[in-house]
């Protein structure tokens, strides 16, 4: 990879996953950011990811060679017009919209097409902010890309190149399509899980015993409806028409199921669910996705003191980060009593190799 000088329009969890990837591949770029949140800023020069810090969008930008709109899909398209009047000749903008309608409209609008390739990297976390990144988040994650009909295909072609530098796997689409594909596999996803945590909530009795006793199977499908409520609501009005038309065939799916239950097609149902569980059982869980994948294990520890303190020493002797641990009170789709997350696969698979050699009787999925 050149060194290239990159600009950072937004420090979030996205943005500063992007950055922290362009300088482990590249150490030697060059990453100017700008984000209105000057605490993520300091924590970027900290993390000696951002080089140069900047209060505002202005000349300080004037040296990138790539512009990287890293903020909600509303504001990405107002700070297109401040990058207009200060990026050189030569360069290109990009964005990591999950929706790609509404900048491409700006882009016409400011006739930026020669220099506009839209970007989606399809990776996420329930987690938000600079804080939350990690370059590891977007390893083997699809990374869409949406360039317009007028840009050159050499920077199409710079762009794919860094994109797998960073360990993405660049796909090309046009921007319908890429809205189309997304409200299917991951807005869509994205209303179920905030629908059903408000079901539950509305649902609940005065002592919260659904609340109490939801499960890991619960947890799992609902995790992404602790998503930003900003972003969401944003994307609900960016991509309305394609998310509603899900959204509809999705009611009758349910709807057909319920038939199918209060009549008791037990026929139906088994192959409905074995069709479902066969397509399901055919995904590849390498690829990274806008639902991110949870790696973790279980544990059947004996009732001990310290037995926490013990296995969580052995993964520091291993250098094995973890990400979260804790004893599994409600047993439904969990094997052990001890559940242990970690930040990527690689740690999970040092951290079974680890347990491998104890008493402990393991199980994953």
């Amino acid at each position: 990879m050149e060194k290239y000088v990159f600009g950072f329009i937004g420090l979030g969890l996205i943005g500063g996953s992007v950055a922290k990837a362009l300088k482990q591949a590249n150490p030697e770029c060059t990453i100017i950011a700008y984000d209105k949140d000057t605490s993520a800023l300091d924590f970027a020069v900290s993390d000696n990811i951002c080089d140069i810090p900047a209060s505002c969008i202005d000349d300080t930008f004037s040296s990138c060679d790539i512009f990287f709109l890293c903020t909600p899909v509303d504001y990405n398209a107002g700070y297109l017009k401040q990058i207009q009047n200060i990026r050189k000749p030569g360069s290109f903008i990009t964005d990591v919209g999950s929706v790609k309608k509404v900048i491409h409209d700006t882009v016409r609008s400011l006739k930026l097409e020669n220099c506009f390739i839209g970007g989606h990297p399809m990776a996420g976390s329930e987690n938000t902010g600079y804080a939350s990144s990690n370059a590891g988040l977007l390893e083997n994650a699809y990374y869409i890309l949406t360039p317009t009909q007028a840009v050159p295909q050499s920077l199409v072609d710079n762009l794919f190149y860094i994109i797998k530098e960073i360990g993405c796997i660049p796909i090309i689409m046009s921007e319908e399509k890429h809205d189309s594909v997304t409200a299917a596999i991951s807005h869509l996803p994205h209303m179920a899980a905030y629908t059903l945590v408000n079901l539950i909530k509305e649902r609940d009795d005065a002592d919260s015993t659904m609340k109490m006793i939801a499960a890991g199977g619960f947890k799992d499908i609902t995790r992404i409806a602790s998503s930003s409520p900003v972003m969401w609501q944003q994307i609900c009005g960016e991509n309305k028409d394609k998310l509603l038309s899900f959204m509809d065939a999705y009611i009758k799916e349910l709807s057909r199921l319920s038939d199918a239950i209060s009549n008791e097609n037990k026929t139906y149902l088994y192959h409905y669910f074995l069709n479902a569980k066969n397509y399901r059982d055919s995904f590849n869980d390498i690829i990274s996705g806008p639902i991110s994948r949870s790696y973790h294990l279980t544990v059947s520890i004996p009732d001990e003191t310290g037995i926490i303190a013990k296995i969580s020493g052995m993964f520091a002797k291993n250098n094995i980060n973890l990400k979260n641990i804790g004893i599994v009170h409600n047993r439904e789709f969990e094997e052990g009593v001890l559940r242990i997350e970690f930040y990527d696969e690689h740690s999970l698979k040092q951290a079974i190799s680890v347990l491998k050699e104890t008493e402990y009787t393991i199980y994953t999925k």
